[in-house]
């Protein structure tokens, strides 16, 4: 019956939503839009392989540890406020980030882009529940916020190629910039305000709880990942471990708690949360490969790459499109883990390109990867929706939010640290001129390739390409596997979260 008796969306929520979407959008291209400039960065500022990474993933983990303690702000001051508050702040950090001149100021703008796009990514999701209070409307709502927010981490290596054909490595930012003054000037005409009516106090040491758990145990996991298992590392994951559980035990017992904890319990919540995690994970993790494999192993221009990348845009789109055709029909569980195995299937065929592969091979297995995502990401994110009360709803977006920038920033850190440590064990032991020097970044060998002369350039460039192709099939293939034990798990936590469920909304977390 709430489907029907629920008011439905006027005009001015329909473009309020249409405004919603761009925040929505930058905030997800951010993940990925240095990708393309990734080459021209490490040309420019030589960073070492760890900068280069922090460089890139940085960004995703400054905002998953702030996105929880940014919904719960929202819901006290209001939410369009604590947007137009966040388009102020990302606007003052991609300037700082387009100027940087060295990588630890490119380090510390990329950082306070995290802190910007943690204001700004639980406003969207959590006032479009607001305005949208039948159920059909809304799930149309949130299938063109999925295909935007999912999408956008696609759609930031193609803007960051067009601009780097005509501009500095700098201009990815400064594209922010005309989006968030647009947005600071309809928002308060056509978005209401939105805010939780009994907030309570603002839990500030449940906020510092949750950074520290979310930022230790992501500096363990990139240490691993960097250096293997060493003391700095499993320490430091074992100190998150036990602050998530003094963030646990604080939410149980204050008297106004950021987060309901007690939605953990249920299969149809904390399934989708890691499954959302883990779709972005592959996304982030293996664009920012394959980008770099495109413009530096084939050589191709940056707006050349922009416009093979396409194709794996619209595999994203095709997958929500699918996924909300589907969705009435086929159980969650299923949906959910068909897309997983699909995205799994992706990063399989990746695995298989080669220095002398067709770009074609390398655009078909990532397009197929973004199909599977697509798919997965529509149905976990209304999902995790449906399981909130409307009251919290800022936390509850933050927290599906906090899952897909936690889970890019891992796939950036993960993967591309697998692959650059099977880059530089290969490049190492290789007695080519000058490729000691090379060997810490792919960009860092075509740039000293351009130096030398003709003979031992294409020696040297032949092994950074062979072993960067070496890297790059390792990490697909662990993202094969990553995905293939996710799509177990999701069949087993939503196996009894049935389709009527899902439609209805509200009912199905009280049944």
């Amino acid at each position: 019956m709430h489907s029907i008796t629920a008011p439905r969306a006027s005009t001015r929520d329909w473009v309020g939503m249409a405004v919603l979407v761009l925040p929505a959008l930058l905030a997800s291209m951010d993940l990925s839009v240095l990708f393309m400039a990734s080459p021209w960065i490490s040309a420019d500022l030589a960073p070492t392989a760890s900068q280069h990474l922090w460089i890139m993933d940085i960004y995703g983990f400054v905002m998953a540890g702030l996105l929880i303690t940014m919904g719960s702000v929202g819901d006290r001051i209001g939410r369009r406020r604590l947007l137009l508050i966040g388009a102020v702040a990302f606007s003052a950090a991609s300037l700082l980030a387009a100027f940087a001149s060295s990588p630890e100021t490119l380090i510390a703008a990329r950082a306070l882009l995290g802190l910007g796009g943690a204001t700004l990514a639980p406003s969207t999701l959590s006032l479009i529940r607001g305005m949208f209070l039948d159920e059909n409307q809304r799930r149309t709502a949130v299938g063109i916020w999925t295909g935007a927010f999912t999408g956008g981490i696609a759609v930031g290596p193609i803007v960051g190629g067009l601009l780097l054909e005509h501009f500095w490595w700098g201009s990815v930012f400064l594209i922010n910039l005309p989006v968030m003054l647009l947005l600071l000037v309809v928002a308060p005409i056509v978005i209401r305000e939105s805010r939780d009516p009994r907030p309570g106090r603002f839990d500030l040491i449940g906020a510092a709880l949750s950074l520290t758990a979310i930022l230790a145990v992501i500096y363990g996991i990139k240490g691993i990942a960097e250096n293997g298992p060493d003391g700095t590392s499993i320490t430091a994951i074992a100190a998150g471990i036990l602050v998530s559980g003094l963030f646990v035990v604080r939410q149980r017992t204050t008297a106004s708690p950021m987060i309901d904890v007690s939605l953990f319990a249920r299969p149809a919540f904390s399934g989708s949360i890691i499954a959302n995690a883990i779709v972005v994970f592959a996304t982030a993790g293996m664009g920012l490969l394959s980008v770099t494999f495109m413009q530096t192993v084939l050589g191709f221009a940056p707006v050349a790459a922009a416009l093979w990348m396409l194709p794996t845009v619209a595999g994203s789109f095709i997958g929500v499109a699918i996924a909300s055709l589907l969705a009435r029909t086929i159980p969650p569980a299923r949906l959910v883990t068909l897309g997983l195995l699909v995205a799994a299937t992706g990063f399989a065929l990746v695995s298989l390109v080669t220095p002398d592969s067709p770009v074609g091979l390398l655009v078909a297995a990532y397009s197929v990867l973004t199909l599977g995502v697509g798919m997965t990401a529509t149905m976990v994110t209304s999902l995790v929706l449906t399981t909130a009360p409307p009251e919290k709803a800022g936390a509850a977006s933050a927290l599906a939010e906090t899952s897909s920038e936690f889970g890019g920033a891992l796939g950036i850190a993960i993967l591309g640290t697998l692959a650059g440590t099977a880059y530089r064990s290969t490049m190492a032991a290789d007695p080519v001129l000058g490729a000691e020097e090379a060997a810490d970044t792919i960009g860092a060998a075509v740039a000293i390739a351009q130096e030398l002369p003709p003979e031992i350039a294409e020696r040297l460039l032949h092994a950074a390409f062979d072993a960067y192709t070496h890297g790059f099939a390792v990490s697909a293939v662990v993202g094969a596997v990553v995905l293939t034990a996710a799509a177990v798990g999701a069949g087993f936590t939503l196996r009894k979260v049935t389709t009527k469920q899902v439609t209805e909304g509200r009912e199905a977390v009280t049944q």
